[in-house]
């Protein structure tokens, strides 16, 4: 199972990279969502995938039973999802403004607005 979602992991990065590449603004901030979710999934799987297996500790004992899911990568990836959503719509509404004063979204069209 570890094998099967590093492999998913690495094919998200890909084509993530794939869209950063190309010449059109929309599908830049789309690579950039996507490689977002691809490094999530990265650290939820860093933090093992143990199913049905919450961190509780019973009482009297000292530690959870193993093997336990991790809750310090599911927090930080909680935390992630909230500012990559505030820092996508930042850039759709860069995007959409940007889109107005230049009229198309080639990316090698914005530099006529420097001149």
């Amino acid at each position: 199972m570890q094998i099967l979602i590093a492999i998913i992991i690495g094919a998200i990065f890909a084509c993530a990279l794939y869209m950063m590449l190309r010449r059109s603004i929309v599908k830049l901030i789309m690579g950039l969502a996507l490689l977002g979710h691809a490094a999530n999934l990265l650290i939820f799987s860093a933090g093992g995938l143990a199913r049905a297996r919450p961190a509780l500790v019973a009482p009297g004992a000292s530690s959870p039973p193993i093997p336990y899911a991790d809750p310090v990568p599911q927090a930080l990836i909680l935390t992630a999802i909230v500012i990559s959503f505030g820092v996508l719509a930042f850039m759709m509404v860069l995007v959409s403004r940007a889109h107005d004063a230049v009229g198309t979204d080639d990316i090698d069209e914005f530099t006529s607005t420097d001149r």
